[in-house]
């Protein structure tokens, strides 16, 4: 049996993703679409109502992943690989578009490979979140002195 995280990664392979990996290249540029794309993915995740463990701590990492973009364009935070970026923007993008593999409007399979494409991010870059949640301590820690 495969891994949501697995599942994912085949996922990251197809097409319809390779299409998200472009677009985010061509919105990586536009911080104003970038700020839509956070909001909307904020929403579409806070929206997903599931109290499964497994599922609130990928939305926890979603978040944080949020808020590196946002950090990243505001100019706060820099030490992120762009590719990283760019295939972080590419999984919100998959996340917000209403066209994927499985439409959401499908009780709970229809969210699962949205799930398994995010938990194949944080898995594959769970180093670059890691940095980021150590910066973001450490810039509460600071601004807090």
């Amino acid at each position: 049996m495969t891994t949501l995280s697995e599942k994912g990664l085949q996922l990251s392979k197809n097409a319809f993703f390779n299409f998200m990996v472009s677009r985010a290249s061509g919105i990586m540029k536009k911080p104003v679409k970038i700020g839509l794309l956070l909001t909307t993915a904020y929403e579409r995740l806070t929206d997903a109502n599931s109290n499964e463990s497994g599922v609130n701590q990928i939305k926890d990492l979603m978040f944080r992943l949020i808020r590196l973009v946002k950090a990243y364009y505001s100019g706060a935070y820099r030490q992120v690989e762009t590719k990283s970026l760019l295939l972080g923007v590419a999984v919100l993008l998959y996340l917000v578009t209403p066209l994927d593999l499985i439409p959401d409007f499908i009780p709970i399979i229809g969210f699962a490979d949205d799930l398994s494409l995010m938990a194949w991010f944080i898995t594959a870059f769970q180093d670059e979140l890691q940095k980021f949640q150590l910066w973001e301590e450490s810039s509460v820690a600071v601004g807090h002195s």
